[in-house]
């Protein structure tokens, strides 16, 4: 009688998912031990300098350095006016207080962060959820068409992670009903469409100046737009509906900007293309590497679109993988490979918006991205090092929880 044999192992498991051993976070050495840097946020000497010379020169308010950043920002991105302020969520309400109405359904990406719905319902408006796009991650706007209502006044779309909307289809879905379009580019600065800068498009467009941002000020955020009465609206409402020295035609806000901030801005914008390029470089090599990885999807750029790479993107596919996204991404920070999710629920999912969306429903794409998308590192001084220490955790990790 032959001698038996003791089954193989099974490999230990957690939640169900096989642990294997090579994984650093189950005791295998790490791809990097130095480890990638998520993001650069560092200011230069130049960016200090700039700061103390204000602060030397002792006018600290809203002045010269932010004045500069308008003028110079907007002719980067083709916008005829360019207001700066204290932050993207205040440019966003800035920006929807004289176009919107209370009252007003107005449409906006349900996959979006929460300020720009958020700052619909602070004006009294009715957020109208729209689903996304499975591939570029942006507003769907065949869905944004047959959300429409009788009270439906505009449409806000966000040009996430740096990528430009499809805003060919946005426009001509505005003018087919006669909406207001504001576009919110708090991760866009100096993305592109056709060409063109995104300030050249709809009736405004607001930027945020967040310290993780593209062109990080601290604090800090912008509005552009291309009519001259808007301009002048938006500029009342921000300093207290002030049209002349101590005459308030309107009430407005405190939302104005400082000289300390103006001039980080104005030295980071020095260097703004360059960084940009750098991280289209990155994002060209991460292409490269995940186009050899079934199961992860890089980011789809809109047609027509250049995408400035705030956030770089990959969309996880779990019928090809024996985990989920977070244990994908808990292995690669083992790897010495941080990743952040971009978001962990869609707006829809948000307790502050339940009166709406009760009625409304979740949106079926924009709900799904929430288990499946996370960012990679991405700034400006990644190095060779560091994109291939991403690639090799990432193939290295796919390749153990292969389904």
């Amino acid at each position: 009688m032959p001698t038996a044999t003791a089954a193989p192992a099974r490999p230990a498991t957690t939640a169900g998912f096989p642990k294997p051993s090579n994984l650093a976070i189950n005791g295998g050495t790490p791809v990097s031990k130095a480890g990638v840097p998520f993001m650069q946020t560092a200011l230069t000497e130049s960016d200090i300098n700039s700061a103390i010379a204000v602060l030397k020169g002792g006018m600290l308010r809203a002045a010269k350095k932010c004045e500069e950043l308008e003028v110079r920002l907007g002719q980067m991105t083709g916008a005829k006016h360019m207001m700066t302020c204290a932050n993207g969520t205040c440019a966003l309400q800035l920006a929807y207080e004289p176009l919107f109405q209370a009252g007003d359904d107005v449409l906006v990406p349900a996959w979006s962060y929460i300020a720009t719905a958020s700052m619909i319902v602070a004006r009294g408006a009715n957020p109208i959820f729209v689903d996304a796009l499975h591939d570029t991650f942006q507003i769907d706007v065949a869905d944004a068409a047959r959300k429409l209502t009788p009270n439906t006044t505009a449409i806000t779309a966000t040009h996430l992670y740096g990528c430009p909307v499809d805003i060919d289809a946005v426009q001509a879905l505005a003018a087919k009903h006669s909406l207001k379009v504001i576009y919110d580019g708090a991760q866009s600065h100096l993305a592109t469409y056709k060409g063109k800068g995104l300030g050249t498009f709809g009736d405004a467009l607001t930027y945020s100046f967040y310290a993780t941002k593209n062109l990080g000020t601290g604090e800090g955020g912008a509005i552009s737009c291309n009519d001259d009465a808007l301009a002048a609206q938006i500029k009342a409402l921000r300093s207290h509906g002030e049209t002349d020295k101590y005459l308030h035609t309107q009430v407005g806000y405190n939302y104005r900007m400082n000289d300390i901030t103006g001039a980080i801005g104005c030295s980071k914008l020095d260097r703004l293309e360059a960084d940009t390029n750098a991280r289209r470089a990155a994002a060209a090599r991460y292409d490269a590497i995940l186009s050899k990885i079934n199961g992860l999807s890089a980011p789809t750029t809109t047609p027509g679109a250049v995408s400035a790479y705030h956030l770089y993107v990959v969309k996880l596919d779990p019928t090809h993988f024996a985990c989920t996204r977070d244990q994908f991404c808990e292995a690669l920070k083992a790897e010495g490979v941080p990743t952040a999710v971009h978001y962990p629920r869609s707006l829809t999912r948000q307790p502050a918006f339940k009166k709406f969306t009760d009625a409304q429903g979740h949106p079926p794409i924009a709900d799904s991205l929430s288990s499946m998308v996370f960012a990679l590192p991405m700034h400006h001084a990644l190095s060779d090092d560091h994109i291939r220490a991403v690639g090799e955790a990432m193939e290295k990790v796919a390749a153990a929880y292969r389904a």
